[in-house]
This record gives structure tokens, C-alpha cells and sequence, in this order.
């Protein structure tokens, strides 16, 4: 199983990228494919878990940078058929059944897909009908790499900590944060490729995600939030004068990480009292 875990994460990271190379009908469902198989990662962790399984989030190398969309589908499709072919040997068969099913859809949909000429990897930094500063550019391209690899890592953090907790409060509270962590990467990956700087985030040490202990983890979590509002706040400063638009979308950015910040704290005040009680 943890073959299949790592194959389907790499899978799910390369239909989200192929969904932000598109430009077309199909990014929709390149994004809808994305979300499935990131169904279908948190199932196997379920599964493995269950089982009494080790396993971490490591993954191999993701070689995305390609010409035309057609090559990066055919990457995909092989990396699919892998692992429905490894799903032979699962013992909960009604899962197997499921992700075969889900892949063999897929795969015919994505080989009947359009091809595309990729401009994810121009290096242009430019975003369409957008004229920055190169100060402002520069601000913008650093905040897009940076927090694109927080996005991820929040939803890898997050989901790990929900995959072996029973608590249903924090549950609903981490699967809030995952939930927005997906639409801030979705906003930051579709910006990056549009400026023709889109990359992979880098992958995620275990001692990010393997948390022993919450309540500093949560702590320390909190303090981060704060300090990405600092950042978010000075990018919308940096590109108002040349983008009012893209100033009110950063700022629309910030003002959702207080609701982050807020659920924090309210999951850290429910940790140490169930500590407190024992």
C-alpha cells in the first residue's frame, strides 16, 4: 500500500499542475480529477493506518516542465495504470474497486482531452492586463513561491493530523484548514502559471507533519498566521498603486487568515482543556 500512497500523491500534484497549465474547458476537470485523487490518497492513508502500516508523505521527483499538455496527460495516464495495477493485491477490495473505477474513467477522459500549448514555464512574470513595478513584480514572484509551498504544507500538516485523530471538534476544525489551504494554492498555482513560473512545491519534511506535540504545534501555527498577514498585507501595499484589483484580492487573502488564526485558537482552547481533563 504505500507504493499506491506515493503514486497516488504524485498523481494528485500532477493533474493540479496539469489543471494550471490549461487554458481551456478541460482545467475544470483537471481540477476535479486533482480533488478525486486526493480522495483517494486520504483513503489509502485511512486504510494503512487502520492496518497498523508505517508510512510518511515522501515522494519522488515530479518532472512537469513540458511543451505541449498532451505530454504531461500521457505522464499521468502511465502513473494511473500503475497504480491500478498495483491495486491487485488490496485487501479492502470495495476500495480497490472504487479507485480502479475512478482511474479507468479517467484515463479515457484524459486521453479524448485536447491538447494544449503550455505557457506555464515562460519566465514572462506577467499577469494578464497587470502592469507592475519591478519592485512590485519582484514582491509579487517571491510571495507566490513562498506561500504556494505553505498552502501545501498546511494541507499535508493538516490532513495528517486529522488521519489519526478521533476527536470530531478538531477534526472539523483541521478539515476546514485543508479546505482553505486548497483554495489559497488553487488561487497562488493558477497566478504562478500565468506568470510562467510554475513550479512543484518542494516536498515536506516528516517533522513538519509528524507532530507529537499539538499545542505547540498550534502555538507556533498561530504565530505563523500572524506573520503571513504581515506579508500578504505588505504585498497588497506593494502592487495598490499599480493593481487595485490585485491589492483587493491580497487583501481578500488576508482577511480570510483571521478566520484561520480564530479556529487555531479555538482548537488549541479545546486541547488543553481534553488534557486538562485527562
Amino acid at each position: 500500500m504505500k507504493s499506491v500512497l506515493i503514486k497516488t500523491h504524485e498523481a494528485w500534484l500532477e493533474m493540479l499542475m496539469a489543471g494550471f497549465m490549461s487554458h481551456t474547458q478541460s482545467k475544470q476537470v483537471l481540477f476535479d480529477f486533482s480533488d478525486i485523487l486526493f480522495r483517494h490518497f486520504t483513503w489509502i492513508e485511512h486504510a494503512m493506518i487502520a492496518s497498523g502500516e508505517s508510512y510518511d508523505y515522501d515522494r519522488g521527483n515530479i518532472p512537469i516542465k513540458v511543451e505541449r499538455l498532451e505530454h504531461l496527460l500521457k505522464a499521468i495516464t502511465g502513473r494511473l495504470l500503475e497504480i491500478d495495477l498495483q491495486l491487485v493485491g488490496f485487501e479492502d477490495r470495495d476500495l480497490a474497486s472504487r479507485i480502479s473505477s475512478d482511474i479507468n474513467y479517467m484515463v479515457g477522459v484524459l486521453h479524448e482531452m485536447n491538447d494544449e500549448v503550455v505557457t506555464a514555464f515562460g519566465m514572462e512574470r506577467k499577469l494578464p492586463g497587470v502592469t507592475l513595478t519591478q519592485e512590485a513584480t519582484d514582491a509579487l514572484t517571491l510571495f507566490l513561491f513562498e506561500e504556494s509551498y505553505k498552502e501545501y504544507e498546511l494541507i499535508m500538516i493538516y490532513n495528517y493530523l486529522k488521519a489519526h485523530s478521533d476527536d470530531a471538534y478538531l477534526n472539523r476544525i483541521f478539515q476546514i484548514l485543508v479546505d482553505e489551504s486548497f483554495f489559497h494554492l488553487k488561487q497562488f498555482g493558477d497566478m504562478m502559471a500565468k506568470m510562467g513560473i510554475l513550479a512543484v512545491p518542494r516536498m515536506i519534511m516528516k517533522e513538519l507533519y509528524q507532530v507529537e506535540n499539538v499545542v505547540a504545534f498550534l502555538k507556533d501555527g498561530i504565530n505563523e498566521e500572524l506573520a503571513a498577514k504581515e506579508e500578504c498585507k505588505k504585498l497588497s501595499d506593494a502592487v495598490g498603486n499599480d493593481s487595485p484589483v490585485l491589492a483587493r484580492f491580497f487583501d481578500f487573502i488576508n482577511n480570510q487568515e483571521n478566520y484561520h488564526i480564530a479556529l487555531m485558537k479555538d482548537a488549541l482552547r479545546h486541547f488543553e482543556v481534553k488534557e486538562t481533563n485527562g
